[in-house]
């Protein structure tokens, strides 16, 4: 027996308007992990990408984001059914089944890519912060103590509630989008009609777009969240709707981000680096709030990915130890868990304050090795869906198997270039 998703049916106690109530109050119970590992996919790194792409190519490789949308999908699906299934993070299933010395590695490769990945993102917490006038000196530390405040001092629902509230904030990219008055039916061409011109910069940056949005430490926060918050196999049914979702939300940003550059940046042939050109390079072509919306849409896409890097990392440290790891754990049952996290913070907004560190090398560093660490975390997963002795009777269908093929395949050649252009 094969399992693509556990059913939610419509017998006995499921039945009519309290049947429906009960499914939507379980529902919201096991919203979360889907949401949140989607929602902090569009950080810094990944504004700038959908930025770069909607000002130098309009709107004619949105095809692109959606397919990386569907691979989002697919991966985060089976990366919370592993963590439900088998009771562990995915570092963690790595060492039961291939060894402590490949845990090992694979742990310290995470480590300093997502280290170099919490800089980038408190380095997108200063540039925004920057164009709304508030200093790096001052933004950086505020927001470093109040990721690690809430970590160390709330629940797992009230800091899951935080970052759900706090994920709010992607509206504004929405609104940034809609008050550029973008081409709607080129957006919508460029959306399903594949083009490529195959150029080096153009194929460099399709495949810098498909890596942004599969991201290792999303992979492993979401098995590891969906343990945490203890859904159960009854609920992956339910936990599905919010994979579903969160990926959706996700390539919905993006588009926004996209067609809100292409209206505006692309039609003026205006070139930017990062996502806070673009919020500097609005302002004066789509109005000052649609600039300013950018730039708040940065400062709280950060934050969130801010707060849940370390969280991955941490995770995935005592995942390796065996150590107890859980948001309702006090400090004392859970040290490591929470001093990983504060380690993590500590060290990525120290590198954005210190003027000495190179930061954009670190940066295209830590990124290309989240490239490469990519490749065999996808491949460890894909093998582990079949496998009935990790995964029983919930194992993934062929077909669904095939699909997971197809995305290594993509994401191994996109690799390969990004690889290309750093050597």
């Amino acid at each position: 027996m094969t399992a693509d998703l556990v059913p939610v049916t419509d017998d006995g106690p499921h039945r009519g308007p309290r049947g429906r109530a009960l499914r939507l109050a379980t529902l919201a119970a096991v919203l979360g992990p889907g949401l949140l590992a989607g929602l902090s996919d569009d950080d810094p790194a990944g504004i700038t990408t959908y930025s770069v792409l909607g000002a130098d190519y309009g709107y004619r490789l949105l095809w692109v984001l959606l397919l990386s949308t569907l691979a989002l999908m697919l991966f985060h699906d089976l990366g919370a059914r592993m963590g439900v299934v088998t009771g562990q993070g995915l570092v963690g299933l790595v060492r039961h089944r291939y060894g402590v010395r490949v845990a090992t590695a694979t742990l310290a490769a995470l480590v300093v890519a997502n280290i170099g990945t919490a800089a980038a993102e408190f380095a997108g917490i200063a540039a925004g912060a920057e164009l709304l006038g508030v200093s790096r000196s001052l933004a950086v530390p505020v927001a470093a103590v109040a990721v690690t405040t809430l970590v160390l001092r709330g629940s797992f629902h009230r800091v899951e509630h935080v970052l759900l509230a706090l994920a709010s904030v992607f509206v504004a990219y929405v609104a940034a989008g809609v008050l550029a008055h973008p081409d709607w039916p080129a957006a919508g061409h460029g959306l399903v009609v594949p083009t490529m011109g195959f150029s080096r910069a153009e194929v460099l940056l399709v495949a810098a777009t498909v890596g942004t949005t599969l991201a290792p430490w999303g992979l492993s926060f979401i098995q590891s969240y969906a343990v945490d918050k203890r859904i159960t196999t009854a609920d992956l049914g339910y936990e599905r709707v919010d994979v579903l979702v969160g990926a959706a939300l996700t390539g919905v940003i993006g588009f926004f981000v996209v067609v809100a550059c292409a209206a505006t940046l692309h039609t003026r042939g205006v070139h930017i680096e990062s996502a806070a050109d673009a919020a500097q390079a609005l302002a004066p072509v789509a109005g000052r709030l649609s600039g300013t919306l950018f730039a708040l849409g940065l400062i709280g896409a950060a934050v969130l990915a801010a707060a849940i890097l370390p969280l991955s990392t941490a995770y995935s440290v005592c995942d390796l130890t065996g150590s107890p790891a859980a948001l309702d754990s006090s400090f004392s049952h859970a040290r490591l868990f929470y001093l990983t996290h504060v380690a993590v913070t500590t060290v990525a907004a120290s590198l954005v304050l210190l003027p000495q560190v190179p930061l954009v090398p670190l940066l295209v560093s830590t990124q290309t090795l989240n490239a490469v660490l990519l490749v065999p975390l996808l491949v460890v997963m894909h093998l582990l869906s079949r496998d009935r002795d990790t995964m029983g009777d919930l194992v993934v269908s062929r077909r669904v198997a095939a699909a997971q093929a197809v995305v290594v395949a993509l994401v191994c050649g996109c690799v390969v270039l990004i690889l290309l252009q750093v050597a």
